[in-house]
């Protein structure tokens, strides 16, 4: 891994929007798509980016992966947690985005029940 990697990883802003919602714990891709509203392959080819730099690293649990925060790099590269703590919420999007993360979370739903249709975001609460 490369600083330009990592610089041209986080020079997206749904890879910023991917990482500020990764803040607070790791996440599965269903639930990256239902908080960030975009599609599962948008997802993935992004969270590709962020997993070649090193900047997320995955688990799998059985049907499910799921992502976060790569410590490592954040120890070798600490702006990037400075971006993550400091810079992200300046941006309004990912002001929603970390709004809809406390929704999901205080809501009880899992992985489960978002590939069951079940949602807890109202379209007005969290417009763009």
């Amino acid at each position: 891994m490369s600083l330009i990697q990592v610089m041209k990883a986080l020079s997206d802003e749904t890879r910023i929007r991917i990482l500020n919602i990764l803040r607070d714990g790791e996440l599965c891709v269903c639930e990256l798509e239902e908080i960030l509203d975009i599609t599962q392959s948008n997802v993935s080819r992004h969270l590709t980016k962020l997993t070649n730099a090193k900047i997320v690293d995955y688990n799998k649990i059985a049907k499910y992966v799921y992502y976060k925060i790569n410590e490592s790099t954040i120890m070798e590269y600490p702006f990037i947690n400075e971006i993550i703590e400091k810079e992200t919420m300046k941006l309004k999007q990912c002001q929603i985005d970390y709004g809809k993360l406390k929704t999901y979370k205080n809501s009880g739903l899992n992985c489960d029940d978002l590939k069951n249709g079940k949602c807890c975001f109202s379209d007005k609460e969290h417009s763009k």
